[in-house]
């Protein structure tokens, strides 16, 4: 498959910016690869698609308000700073973006919080890619929760407020994990009561961690797309969580993959015996066409941009015709599109 097969155009006015409210009452695709068939519900309908036993796979990750507002020094021209990860070997010493990256040099100086601390440039990584060292002498977590803004997506054509805090976090997020740069966007659709009513169906709810990096908000720029490479990503699966999955697995039943980072961070965990294995570490696992999966049975993801490697994922999971009719349906029938917008069951 090449890159110029999944390139397409979403309509402006298809491009949600803002979620749907109640979370659950957000449409909802549902796709079915046997048959081929389409039906259009509402995400609060997908309780009648999970049976008693069957698993529903969560990513569990908060994100943090990772992206700062910054001055550079000496001329004030305005820096965005994205941050992507804190590094362990030096403290205060983090991976991020820059915006405008062509104005930030090594040596360069950003301040933030009207000038009480900067960052000062220390190596270039990528072209747009920076480390920096912060000169902050407390915790700088506290501080970046206070100041910082949740890292919503260019394409959403506005600035991130205070609703986004909220709205762009999921309701099972744990406190605990807060190092993502983005959410499990599928899992946006999920209400607490949802998963109460899931949970009284006898459904196994199970939980993984998946730091989301900066590979989201980059597109694919190879035409032979075997030759593109993943960023590296953090994840869990705690032995617990395993035995819930397991358990499903080993019953027959189906497992429900919450968005492209479960599906990766399960089918990176396969063992022989087609199980899940207690994991942690980094994944770069790459899924695309033709990938047999292991673990995943059913995927709830939402309408990807192209040229990505979450519409791959997706395409290799839904076949690439199907998955690409199923796109045009959405669009004729006015689904919203990308992170804030709507969801597709494919069973």
């Amino acid at each position: 498959m090449k890159l110029s097969e999944i390139k397409f155009t979403i309509p402006k006015n298809a491009i949600a910016k803002h979620p749907a409210e109640p979370r659950d009452s957000s449409k909802m695709l549902i796709l079915d690869r046997a048959s081929g068939e389409m039906k259009d519900k509402k995400f609060k309908n997908i309780i009648d698609y999970f049976e008693k036993g069957d698993c529903l796979v969560l990513n569990d990750v908060r994100v943090f308000p990772a992206k700062l507002d910054g001055k550079k020094e000496k001329t004030n021209a305005k820096i965005e700073v994205l941050l992507l990860r804190e590094l362990k070997h030096a403290e205060r010493f983090w991976d991020v973006i820059v915006e405008p990256a062509r104005k930030v040099r090594i040596g360069n100086k950003i301040y933030f919080d009207n000038n009480k601390f900067y960052c000062e440039i220390i190596d270039n990584t990528t072209s747009r890619g920076r480390t920096v060292r912060f000169s902050y002498d407390g915790d700088l977590h506290k501080v970046i929760e206070r100041i910082g803004q949740m890292p919503i997506p260019t394409y959403i054509k506005r600035e991130p407020n205070d609703d986004d805090k909220d709205a762009y976090q999921t309701v099972f997020a744990n406190a605990e994990k807060s190092r993502s740069i983005a959410p499990p966007t599928s899992g946006l659709h999920f209400t607490k009561e949802l998963l109460k009513a899931l949970d009284k169906k006898g459904v196994r709810i199970a939980y993984i961690t998946l730091n989301i990096g900066q590979g989201i908000f980059e597109n694919i720029e190879v035409e032979d797309l075997t030759k593109h490479r993943m960023y590296s990503e953090h994840f869990e699966i705690t032995r617990e969580n395993a035995d819930i999955i397991n358990k499903s697995l080993k019953a027959k039943r189906n497992v429900f993959a919450c968005g492209c980072s479960v599906a990766r961070a399960l089918e990176s965990s396969v063992l022989t015996t087609q199980t899940v294995k207690p994991n942690h570490g980094w994944t770069d696992k790459y899924i695309f066409p033709p990938y047999d999966f292991k673990i995943t049975k059913r995927l709830i993801t939402n309408f990807h941009p192209p040229a990505t490697t979450s519409l791959l994922l997706t395409t290799a999971f839904a076949g690439k015709e199907l998955l690409f009719k199923s796109y045009k349906h959405a669009m004729k029938s006015d689904y919203r599109f990308l992170a804030y917008g709507d969801a597709m069951l494919i069973i």
